[in-house]
């Protein structure tokens, strides 16, 4: 088989995917993380927990899985609470497990919102606007982290580098987007220099160029402003609160093992969460498992914690942020299942008694006859 035929395969670019993944995070956690910490101590870090502790973390944990919803509800009008807590536990579930689970989660969004009655476009629409809002966040959280190390008197010179790198990055994006919504022809040539760039990444890894980014950009455009319009606050407020929820996740797991405030300092700890949270979002492994473990685990230690309460911590946050979704996920998936069963059985008796309504009075003409 020639280099061009295997590309082309996608049984084996998923299976060289699937090896790739399992390889990264069996090196993570069999060679690179053990080095760090002793899987005993940390493991005795994490029994020295009292019971409040853990009632704490785990309210903490559910209060933090429900904060998104608040942002898929945000960005899909007529949606509520009840399918945004289905759909994004069964997705969360999906991408959390499978190899490009993130490209699967989408499609279960898509379907399951679909059986809710929603339209293509409006589910579109909407994974699109609360994907913007939340990369603004992500952009926007590093700034933040290094301007409070800085007013900490904690912030080097290159923590200072990368904050300013970070700024204009978030403006630079922040400009685009203000570009797009201001003028159909000006979405069109940020579409379209963003279509070249696009293209120029994808020669590099041998794909096709990407073409017609201008005229996508114009349409969502045009689909996205009456909702940014009206939701731009909502959107804003519920992104903010999704990702400091999560932070506090990972503050409180740390702080309930014993990293100490003295030890790593709460704007250290954001800083690792929002730098670490970047990296993460590169597709290496499926919810970034094993790289967020080591990444945050490494930088953790380097502000100065102890290396088995760090990565005690560390563990105990990706258990209940990463693990726990995957089981509620998979058992609300299988009611919401059962709900859309029952819904098709109840159209198709609908129909069925349709049917022989319309047949009676042809059976009476008949018995006249």
């Amino acid at each position: 088989m020639s280099d061009s035929q295997g590309r082309g395969n996608p049984r084996l670019r998923k299976a060289i995917q699937i090896g790739l993944s399992l390889a990264v995070v069996i090196v993570i956690f069999f060679f690179a993380f053990p080095k760090i910490a002793d899987y005993g101590e940390v493991w005795a870090e994490v029994r020295d927990m009292t019971w409040i502790e853990i009632a704490t973390l785990v309210a903490v944990t559910l209060w933090n899985i429900g904060t998104y919803w608040l942002v898929m509800i945000a960005s899909l009008p007529g949606s509520n609470v009840w399918q945004a807590m289905k759909v994004n536990t069964a997705s969360t579930a999906v991408s959390n497990t499978l190899p490009a689970g993130g490209a699967i989660g989408i499609a279960v969004t898509y379907g399951m919102y679909g059986q809710y009655g929603f339209s293509k476009s409006d589910i579109t629409l909407s994974i699109a606007v609360s994907g913007v809002w939340n990369n603004f966040v992500k952009l926007g959280m590093p700034v933040i982290a290094l301007i409070w190390l800085a007013i900490e008197g904690d912030a080097s010179g290159s923590l200072i580098v990368a904050a300013v790198i970070g700024t204009a990055v978030l403006i630079g994006t922040v400009g685009l987007f203000a570009l797009i919504l201001k003028s159909e022809p000006l979405a069109g040539r940020v579409g379209e220099w963003i279509g070249r760039l696009v293209s120029f990444v994808t020669r590099l890894v041998r794909k096709p160029p990407v073409e017609g980014m201008g005229k996508s950009i114009v349409g969502f455009r045009r689909n996205a402003i009456g909702l940014i319009r009206h939701r731009w606050l909502h959107l804003t407020v519920a992104a903010v609160v999704s990702h400091l929820s999560l932070y506090v996740v990972l503050l409180l797991s740390l702080r309930h093992v014993g990293v100490s405030e003295d030890n790593v300092s709460s704007a250290q700890v954001l800083a690792a969460f929002a730098f670490v949270r970047l990296i993460s979002a590169l597709p290496i492994t499926p919810g970034g498992v094993g790289v967020v473990e080591l990444g945050l685990t490494a930088a953790l230690v380097s502000a100065g914690g102890a290396n088995a309460e760090v990565a005690a911590g560390v563990l105990v946050y990706r258990a209940l942020t990463y693990l726990l979704p995957i089981p509620i996920g998979a058992i609300l998936y299988l009611e919401w299942r059962r709900g859309s069963d029952a819904r098709k059985e109840r159209v198709a008796a609908e129909k069925a008694d349709l049917e022989a309504a319309s047949e009676e009075p042809d059976k009476a003409l008949e018995a006249r006859h």
